[in-house]
């Protein structure tokens, strides 16, 4: 007898679910299409998460920090990207498991993989073949470097990546050692880039009826993130450079010393600086012709920047935000990760979700789905997946 589907509503029936009863398929591991997925089920999809049998993701394994006991262990790291997803051990290298894939993918509306350049076409998994069995699927490939190009068969690696596609160029202090960025942004913003992609084609499918063949690269993805940069480079020909916290081009935009710490001023415009000198007790340096725009500013910066440092050094930084914010000129403290995941703002937005025990068991504390709906967070409800705990079927309810 077939049991009842999965009900995204069941668990939470106020909150926002517009992905109720579509069915995404993920074959990804680590972080970019992992992120998309949690995305597409935060939305209210039923997302399938297929594994490795005995060791699953990659990142069940990246710890410490670990959540659960014994056998149910599994690493903060996965967490952060597997909320909402029910998991199914199946090895693809196998006949029986390359036919249980393409059962799965017979009924599903989305595929995420992040296999290197034609792996999966070895197993008759590739995007021809099964959308020959299901023309609607919409099958998105997540790689380091694309489908195509001289750099398609190389495996994608974030850090790679942030140094290959420019990130690393520019990021961190003048005449010193290349940085990257703290977490793995460029596979978090191709996850974002890969879910967007998918819900333009999941809508451009109540037309058509057909599928879409998505192509995401974390190369692509990180070129494109070059924003202002690329553009600096594409029109002005001016190579950009490590600049430290300083932004080429608005000017004061950077970090400042405190009489206790450190700053972050954000000047954005004119208006903005005349507030801050005013603010400062320093009106007519907003009225000097080398200040007081900011093509100006950013001229005359070597100027510029160690003279608002010598006010800045004069008090504190709380001291600092509480005048700056009076005078609507943006101002912030530096805060680490605690601090941040502790700050009223975060609490009055409820951006952390706590530790509860919910109707699909333990739920360890995460941080919540960033877009409000109607004023309500579209959050998956369902903890992160143990290891092979669901029966591969979208009929059969998960067993954890």
């Amino acid at each position: 007898m077939a049991l009842p589907p999965l009900n995204p509503h069941a668990a939470a029936p106020e909150l926002p679910r517009p992905l109720a009863g579509v069915k995404v398929l993920d074959l990804s591991r680590v972080l970019a299409g992992p992120w998309a997925g949690q995305i597409l089920a935060d939305y209210g999809a039923d997302v399938i998460k297929v594994e490795r049998p005995g060791s699953g993701d990659d990142t069940r394994a990246w710890g410490p920090p670990w959540w659960g006991e014994g056998s149910e262990r599994v690493a903060a790291y996965f967490l952060c990207a597997n909320r909402g997803k029910r998991s199914v051990t199946i090895d693809i290298a196998s006949p029986e498991g390359i036919q249980q894939v393409r059962e799965l993918a017979r009924e599903a509306d989305v595929l995420i993989e992040n296999y290197k350049v034609g792996q999966l076409a070895k197993y008759g998994l590739d995007a021809p073949n099964l959308q020959a069995i299901n023309p609607g699927l919409i099958y998105c490939s997540i790689t380091g470097y694309g489908q195509t190009g001289p750099l398609s068969h190389k495996a994608g690696y974030d850090f790679a990546i942030q140094a290959e596609a420019g990130l690393m160029s520019i990021t961190g202090n003048k005449g010193e050692e290349p940085q990257k960025v703290g977490v793995a942004v460029t596979d978090l913003m191709t996850g974002v880039y890969a879910a967007t992609a998918i819900l333009a084609a999941l809508h451009e499918r109540q037309r058509t009826g057909r599928g879409r063949v998505l192509d995401a690269s974390l190369f692509d993805v990180q070129v494109a993130m070059l924003a202002n940069q690329a553009s600096n480079q594409l029109i002005g020909q001016t190579r950009p450079t490590r600049m430290g916290n300083a932004h080429p081009n608005i000017v004061p935009y950077q970090v400042f010393p405190t009489r206790d710490g450190h700053m972050v001023l954000a000047v954005g415009n004119d208006g903005q600086f005349t507030r801050f000198c005013e603010a400062a007790g320093h009106p007519a340096v907003a009225r000097d012709a080398r200040f007081s725009t900011n093509p100006a500013r950013v001229e005359h910066r070597q100027t510029l920047v160690p003279l608002i440092t010598g006010w800045t050094l004069t008090r504190d930084t709380a001291d600092w935000v509480a005048l700056l914010d009076r005078a609507a000129v943006p101002c912030s403290p530096i805060l680490d990760v605690a601090q941040v995941l502790e700050h009223p703002q975060v609490a009055a937005r409820g951006m952390v979700l706590p530790r509860h025990n919910g109707p699909h068991g333990p739920t360890p504390p995460m941080v919540a789905h960033p877009v409000l709906m109607d004023g309500q967070r579209p959050t998956a409800q369902r903890p992160p997946p143990v290891l092979g705990q669901d029966r591969a079927g979208w009929t059969n309810p998960p067993t954890g």
